[in-house]
């Protein structure tokens, strides 16, 4: 049998200087990639409670998008772990058997509960649209109203009431619950840093502040997606309108409205400068303390990762889209090339982690880089690769294609949430 059937991470790990023989990157992109997606997760439900908590009334049409694009996310979050696994027929384990004893055990409690708020929540928003659904479908013939009928009578769970009483019911719960939401989406994903920075064997993961980070640039990272996301969907219905050579009216798309844009832009500069502070003040904090490690972490963020962080992640993804969102006269282009590279600068983050606290040797005399597999010749190449990734970003995208079949998150008659 042949060493890389034997051990992962041989075939992308490329060792220099003195490397210990049972060293390899054995966490690889859909490592980067699970932080990333849970990150998405979190920050797509904070920005649907800005409506739902805290009253933002102009944010209230991205707000029922973000709520929905969020519960699309949520399946995924787990997908790079289930592909990473060398076992994933045991993935469900920690679902079955959950418990606090570790951080990866607790993950079966948070993801259980996030997930029954989410569904939830959109239950009692949409209530009285399945409703309403249900009785226009009533008397519709064809196969595919039978089964949307069936589908709407499904998600209204028995509830029919629909008076004002029951309606403002709805509407209380769903800000209980957004309220309690927030918290949970807050540790599904601070628990992700919580894992890194409980490491101690690494030196660039053992920090205090890894889980604050984490949820920061989270909130970030889901902002700036659905922000994109929306201004696509809303541009692309307006093409299309103008194209046929129809009018847009009341109630119709409009495309992406400044104002909403506008307003959800200074939620996420403000996000923005936390997680650049935070993300400052961890570098600043190791430099000064200077600890024994302190050298072969130098050597890799000022010399072998300087790219990377410096370059790619700090000034690309951070300091540019800072500045292009701070400028007057914004406009939706370069508020979409904004957006984009607040989402690249997000992921150099967590490549910058995973990646880089696996880039020096324990022995602290010899480097290791990773290559990620482009093209696959195997199972273990595809779900580690370029591919691998890809599969796991387009997969929210589809199932959000699914889920607002039945769920308008973007439709202005769905009544006041």
């Amino acid at each position: 049998m042949t060493e890389d059937m034997i051990v992962h991470g041989v075939e992308w790990t490329v060792k220099e200087l003195f490397v210990y023989p049972n060293e390899f990157i054995y966490w690889s992109i859909q490592i980067v990639m699970y932080p990333y997606m849970t990150g998405l997760v979190a920050g797509a439900f904070v920005l649907s409670s800005l409506y739902h908590v805290f009253g933002q009334k102009d944010l209230k049409e991205i707000a029922q998008f973000s709520l929905v694009f969020s519960l699309a996310l949520l399946p995924v979050a787990a997908l790079p772990l289930l592909l990473h696994l060398q076992q994933p027929l045991r993935a469900i384990e920690p679902l079955l058997t959950p418990h606090f004893t570790s951080a990866i055990a607790a993950f079966g409690i948070v993801f259980t509960v996030y997930g029954l708020i989410v569904v939830s929540e959109i239950w009692f928003v949409y209530r009285e649209y399945f409703v309403h659904q249900l009785e226009a479908l009533r008397g519709a013939s064809g196969f595919w109203n039978a089964q949307r009928r069936i589908a709407y009578k499904v998600l209204t769970l028995g509830a029919k009431d629909v008076s004002d009483e029951a309606i403002r019911v709805d509407h209380k719960a769903a800000k209980i619950l957004a309220g309690v939401g927030i918290p949970v989406a807050c540790f599904l994903h601070g628990y992700a840093g919580f894992i890194f920075g409980s490491v101690k064997a690494n030196a660039l993961w053992m920090s205090p502040l890894m889980p604050v980070i984490f949820i920061m640039s989270a909130v970030v990272s889901g902002i700036a997606l659905c922000m994109l996301t929306y201004i696509v969907i809303m541009e692309f219905q307006a093409f299309r309108l103008r194209r046929k050579g129809g009018t847009v009216e009341a109630g119709e798309t409009k495309g992406a409205e400044i104002d909403i844009i506008s307003k959800s832009t200074r939620y996420l500069l403000g996000f923005l400068v936390a997680a650049i502070s935070l993300e400052l003040l961890d570098l600043i904090f190791r430099g000064y303390t200077a600890m024994k490690s302190w050298d072969i972490l130098r050597s890799v963020m000022y010399g072998k990762d300087f790219v990377n962080i410096f370059v790619l992640q700090y000034t690309l993804g951070n300091l540019v889209p800072f500045i292009l969102l701070l400028l007057p006269g914004r406009t939706i282009k370069r508020t979409v090339l904004a957006l984009v590279l607040v989402l690249f600068g997000v992921f150099m983050m967590r490549w910058n982690v995973v990646i880089g606290g696996q880039a020096f040797s324990l022995s602290f005399s010899g480097y290791m880089h990773y290559h990620i597999p482009i093209i696959p010749h195997s199972i273990e190449t595809f779900k580690e690769g370029v591919l691998g990734a890809l599969a796991v970003i387009t997969t929210p995208f589809v199932l959000f294609w699914v889920i607002n079949k039945f769920v308008p998150s973007l439709r202005r008659d769905t009544g006041e949430t």
